[in-house]
C-alpha cells in the first residue's frame, strides 16, 4: 500500500449497511478520501430441482424502483455462517429445503466501495415445503428456468442481477 489513514470515521449506521469515511495520506504527501460501505456479506443460492431447472425469485428491488429476476439470496446476520444463511434464505423465500449443498465460491460486489462478499452455494435434492417470507417479500414470485432458458435470460438482458450471473456461471458445470 502507498497511503496511510489519517482519519477514519462512521458517518452512518444502517440497518443493511455502515458507511465510514477514512482521509487518507498518499506516501508522496497527496490527500485523499475514501467513502467505504461496510456490509456483512451474504449468501446466495443456485436450487437446482431434480429435473435440472433452476429456482429463481422475480422481486421488486426499491434502488432500482422495478422488478428483477434474481437467485435466492440474503444478508448475513452478526458472525453467521454463510451456509447457515444460505439454508435460511432458500427456504424463506422458496419453501425448499436442500439434502445436498456444496459451496461454489464467493464474489465481491463492489468492491470499489463496499466490503460485501456473497458466498454461493448449490443445492440439489431439494424438499419442498412452505416459504416463510419477510414483510417486504410478500410479493416475491417463484420462476423456474432450465440452465439454456435463464443462460438466454442472461443474453437478452432479462436477468441483470450481478449475483444470479455469478451464480448461474459458477453452477454450469454441476447442473444436469
Amino acid at each position: 500500500m502507498n497511503f496511510k489513514v489519517k482519519k477514519s470515521e462512521k458517518l452512518f449506521s444502517g440497518k443493511v449497511f455502515d458507511l465510514q469515511v477514512d482521509q487518507i495520506e498518499y506516501d508522496s504527501g497527496n490527500l485523499g478520501v475514501r467513502e467505504t460501505a461496510i456490509h456483512p456479506g451474504g449468501a446466495v443460492v443456485v436450487p437446482v430441482k431434480a429435473d435440472g431447472k433452476i429456482i429463481f425469485v422475480k422481486q421488486f428491488r426499491y434502488p432500482l424502483q422495478k422488478y428483477l429476476i434474481e437467485l435466492p439470496a440474503g444478508k448475513l446476520s452478526k458472525n453467521e455462517d454463510p451456509y447457515i444463511c444460505a439454508m435460511r434464505e432458500l427456504e424463506e423465500e422458496t419453501g425448499y429445503k436442500a439434502e445436498k449443498v456444496e459451496k461454489l465460491g464467493a464474489i465481491c460486489t463492489t468492491p470499489g466501495f463496499c466490503t460485501e462478499i456473497l458466498h454461493i452455494y448449490l443445492a440439489k435434492d431439494l424438499i419442498p415445503g412452505n416459504h416463510n417470507r419477510e414483510e417486504g417479500e410478500y410479493g416475491m414470485e417463484i420462476h423456474e428456468y432450465t440452465l439454456a432458458e435463464a443462460e438466454e435470460k442472461i443474453k437478452s438482458g432479462e436477468i441483470i442481477d450481478a449475483k444470479t450471473i455469478c451464480g448461474i456461471y459458477l453452477a454450469k458445470n454441476f447442473i444436469n
